[in-house]
């Protein structure tokens, strides 16, 4: 069973003229006077959603943080998975980067779960065409096909070496195992058909370990 999880922008904030200390802590641009706070209670899909904001937008991420503090516990009123400072030259470009990104989150969000708990939850989605974001981050060419694969640890493991093998993609970059929110994943490059079938085989096998944890063959 593969169910689809929503994912909510839980604050979006705007910094008109942004103080001249922050604007040097967050190594803004010279020509960046405005900055934009936002947070999400899905981390990956706000990561894919600043890529999008940066191709549709003149803007660029400053700042990207998981706010992982483990269960249901937040420090405050508005629960986060991660937080994000963007910076964009105009008042009007941050204003339009924060819309692009609601509007993304209620449409694009590609986290699955394999049923009611327990349960295993992952994240896959490919993306056609890199933004300035993941351009920067992973050192590849702006019309570079991506594709983001991340779960638990274990069927995460398992399941990028099926989704390598099954795609003529290249590891573009790889979390350290394992990360401090207990999951992990990778960044794969490659045409956008090697991204659609890495994707698909990543959630295939998921779904098979998850059914047959205990069976070494399956």
């Amino acid at each position: 069973m593969r169910l689809k999880t929503e994912a909510h922008i839980t604050v979006q904030k705007l910094i008109p003229n942004v103080n001249p200390q922050y604007r040097q802590e967050w190594k803004l641009p010279e020509d960046h006077e405005s900055a934009g706070l936002v947070s999400c209670d899905n981390e990956d899909v706000l990561i894919l959603d600043l890529d999008d904001a940066t191709k549709k937008d003149r803007v660029r991420v400053a700042h990207v943080q998981k706010a992982y503090v483990g269960g249901n516990k937040h420090l405050g009123e508005f629960p986060d998975a991660c937080t994000a400072i963007i910076s964009g030259p105009k008042v009007q470009d941050v204003r339009s980067a924060l819309s692009h990104i609601c509007d993304y989150v209620d449409r694009k969000c590609a986290h699955y779960s394999t049923g009611p708990a327990p349960s295993v939850n992952w994240y896959a989605d490919w993306v056609p065409r890199a933004g300035k974001y993941m351009q920067e981050r992973l050192g590849i060419s702006e019309g570079t096909a991506y594709c983001y694969l991340y779960s638990t640890p274990m069927e995460s493991t398992y399941a990028l070496d099926a989704a390598m093998k099954a795609s003529n993609t290249s590891l573009a970059e790889v979390s350290d195992i394992v990360t401090r929110d207990n999951r992990i994943g990778a960044i794969l490059t490659g045409t956008e058909s090697a991204c659609k079938a890495a994707v698909e085989a990543y959630s295939n096998a998921i779904e098979r370990f998850a059914a047959h944890p205990m069976n070494p063959e399956v």
